[in-house]
């Protein structure tokens, strides 16, 4: 499981820009609910146009398809998608409890012995 720089599970949303729908209002679906999981959770949005953003967008789209597939084949991660933990979650934007329930799975998954209190 992959977690961020302060030990909390990373959440990352590939980010296109603010003109792309699904991306902007798949930002605001995990956004909305980050105050429940801030204890456990960190939260990043992979802008794949940009900067890190790119270097990110190709390393979660090589683990998903192989290097290979993405150099030869153009095989890239969706966009808008969702990883929790540096694995694919959604490909879509999730409804609130889907989204919960993946973040709530990954969090008793890393802290077993976590009680979750909203």
């Amino acid at each position: 499981m992959l977690v961020g720089k302060n030990g909390k599970i990373l959440i990352e949303v590939m980010y296109k820009a603010d003109y792309c729908l699904p991306c902007f209002y798949m930002d605001e679906t995990v956004q909305e609910i980050l105050p429940k999981y801030e204890k456990y959770v960190e939260y990043q949005r992979v802008d794949l146009l940009r900067g890190e953003g790119k270097k990110r967008f190709l390393e979660l789209s090589c683990k998903l398809f192989g290097e290979e597939n993405v150099r030869k084949n153009c095989r890239i991660a969706p966009v808008p998608s969702l990883f929790i933990g540096g694995e694919l979650e959604f490909d879509a934007i999730p409804p609130m409890f889907e989204l919960e329930e993946a973040i709530e799975s990954a969090i008793m998954t890393h802290w077993p012995a976590s009680r979750i209190i909203h």
